[in-house]
Parts: structure tokens; C-alpha cells; sequence
């Protein structure tokens, strides 16, 4: 889709948005993961997509797909890339370079319950997690795409969730 297109489509819903704001709160989809035998899974959307997952071999995996964490990291990069492209496409801005790298650093103790030598709990989420924009418009200053791309952070749903999470409700059905 051209950026003009997405610009129209940006503005579209926006106008729509600010006339009935309730019509933007939605129940997003879903994302069914089914065990795969060892430690792979199936992750299923309702409308047909589907991912693989599976964990390195040193902790019994096949690494046939890449792991859970790492669609996380995915998760992250390509929603800040697809959140600065409509923030370029409102504002007119004809990017020529957009990517996004999301790291972590983990400690796989957290994963396993192994505490630490003074038995305090090992964290399961990464200790630290850090996302690198690179951008280029012709013409357009750089002060200006560093803002652009700042300020689209605070509005880029999985970044949000993971600098700012919520509790998860969980809920355990027991099949028969």
C-alpha cells in the first residue's frame, strides 16, 4: 500500500475514531498455541495463520523454529517499524530506510526456578531489553526523525506492553 494510502486510511478512521470513540475498543485476536510434541508448538490465528516455535537443543528442543522469546522480540520490532511508517505516512514524510532491532539479554535460570546462590528467585522475563530504530528520509532532518520516532514509541501497542505490562489473568481448564 502506497503511503498516500495509508495516510487516507489513517485519517479515515481517526475521523471516525473521534465521532464515536467507544468504536475503537475491540477484543484483538487471539493466538492459540497447541503443543507439537517435545518442546515445539503450533500457534494458530483465526483467520488461518499460523507460526511454529521450538527451543534450543541444549535444553531439549530440536531448534527447528525459532523460540518464544524471539517472537516476542519480532513482535516488538515489527510493531515499532509498522507504527513509525503510519506516523511517516500521516505527516507526508517518504521514508527511504526503517528497520528496527529488538535484543534482550535473558538468564535461562529464571525459566528453569534455579535461584540464585542465596536462594533469591532468578527473574523468567529478560533482565533487560533495548530496541534500535534506523531511519532515513531524503530531505527531512534528523532531529525530526529522531521525534518522529520517539514519539511513536509511546503509542506502538507492544512496546507499550512491554515497557508498561499489565497483569495476565490466567485461566487453566482441565481436560478429561
Amino acid at each position: 500500500m502506497s503511503m498516500e494510502r495509508i495516510a487516507t486510511a489513517l485519517d479515515r478512521v481517526s475521523a471516525a475514531l473521534r465521532r464515536k470513540p467507544q468504536a475503537g475498543i475491540h477484543d484483538d485476536a487471539a493466538a492459540t498455541a497447541r503443543w507439537d510434541g517435545g518442546l515445539r508448538t503450533r500457534v494458530l490465528h483465526d483467520a488461518g495463520h499460523e507460526l511454529l516455535t521450538d527451543m534450543p537443543a541444549e535444553i531439549g528442543g530440536e531448534d527447528g523454529a525459532p523460540t518464544p522469546g524471539w517472537f516476542m522480540r519480532a513482535g516488538l520490532a515489527s510493531c515499532a517499524v509498522t507504527r513509525i511508517a503510519m506516523a511517516a505516512a500521516a505527516e507526508g514524510i517518504r521514508l527511504e530506510t526503517l528497520e528496527a532491532r529488538a535484543s534482550s539479554r535473558s538468564d535461562t535460570r529464571g525459566m528453569l526456578l534455579i535461584p540464585e546462590a542465596d536462594g533469591s528467585a532468578v527473574p523468567a522475563q529478560p533482565l533487560e531489553i533495548a530496541l534500535h530504530v534506523r531511519i532515513g528520509a531524503p530531505g527531512v532532518p534528523a532531529e525530526r526523525l529522531r521525534t518522529l520516532v520517539e514519539w511513536t514509541a509511546r503509542c506502538s501497542p507492544v512496546g507499550c506492553t512491554v515497557e508498561q505490562p499489565m497483569p495476565l489473568a490466567l485461566h487453566v481448564d482441565v481436560a478429561s
